[in-house]
């Protein structure tokens, strides 16, 4: 796939433009905000580069050898396809454990500790 200057985007100056409206608040503290941000930013490259990685290491498997164009024009089979989303969801799953445990937390919160001064009072 070769690159014309047509197709070619200033991902640079991209950076720099604002979205749209405000961003959206997840947690109490805006600092927090803007690190989760930069956190999932993050972790979008890096699922990149590990699908990336998983294209070389397979067309070195199957070829012996690659250039550029060979990463550019592959296209995972079916069986790649499936090992790769299986392994984006175990990142994914890791990387936001911490949040899932909060989210769990909230959702089945623990008893204050009066009933457990209670519960042992009762014995």
């Amino acid at each position: 796939m070769t690159d014309t200057s047509s197709d070619r985007v200033d991902w640079i100056a991209r950076a720099g433009t604002r979205a749209k409206g405000r961003r959206p608040d997840y947690c109490a503290d805006p600092v927090t905000d803007r690190i989760l941000s930069m956190v999932m930013a993050l972790m979008g490259e890096v699922s990149v580069l590990r699908e990336r990685l998983d294209t070389v290491e397979r067309l070195l498997d199957a070829q012996g050898h690659i250039n550029r164009a060979d990463i550019e024009t592959y296209v995972p089979d079916s069986a790649a396809g499936h090992e790769r989303g299986v392994a984006t969801k175990a990142y994914i799953a890791r990387v936001m454990r911490a949040m899932q445990q909060e989210l769990e937390a909230m959702q089945h919160p623990d008893p204050p500790v009066e009933h457990w001064v209670d519960e042992l009072a009762k014995r």
